[in-house]
């Protein structure tokens, strides 16, 4: 991205970044750990993410385990993962919690690969968003003559080519999503 506009960049990397963490949390047929950082549990009265409270690892490509640092979590962590949209029901052996990951079914991918159409689509309305408060901006600098009609218009097109560039990267991350969640 072009540096001339930092915090038009700030704002669509944000946006960016929320976009793969919430891609993140769409689990795609094998395990991945990044499923557990919006299940909270409440540790000394904060609500605080699993792998903030215990170690997360994947000992095999369809399983996560959790082993809390403080054993005392351990029914806490299970019914937050029970309560949660993630859909797996975890085994406790009293000191590691397990969650085994079937294989996901036809239906179940293409509904996924919408979900991820869908938070494609999101991340660029926020993005075209951004875009829009950024160029009123200037357009109301024109209005009061600190930039001419000529610097409008190269800034006009300096944004939409960074947004350009941006909505192609949010295609790719979503394609490289979809590509996860469609394989076998």
């Amino acid at each position: 991205m072009k540096n001339d506009y930092p915090e038009l960049s700030a704002k669509i990397e944000k946006a960016i970044n929320y976009f793969v963490d919430d891609l993140g949390s769409i689990r795609a047929g094998r395990a991945n750990t990044t499923v557990l950082n919006r299940i909270s549990v409440d540790y000394y009265g904060t609500m605080t993410p699993i792998p903030q409270v215990a170690a997360v690892s994947t000992p095999d490509a369809r399983t996560i385990a959790i082993q809390p640092w403080d054993a005392t979590l351990i029914k806490d962590i299970e019914k937050a993962i029970l309560a949660s949209e993630l859909g797996i029901n975890p085994q406790n052996d009293g000191k590691v919690i397990r969650l085994s990951f079937p294989q996901l079914t036809e239906d179940r991918r293409k509904e996924l690969t919408k979900t991820v159409a869908k938070k494609s689509e999101d991340c660029k309305v926020v993005i075209r968003g951004i875009r829009r408060d950024e160029i009123e901006k200037f357009k109301a600098m024109k209005k009061k003559s600190e930039i001419t009609e000529d610097d409008l218009k190269g800034i006009e097109k300096d944004i939409q080519d960074i947004v350009d560039a941006q909505i192609k990267e949010i295609d790719k991350i979503a394609e490289k999503k979809n590509k996860e969640i469609m394989e076998i």
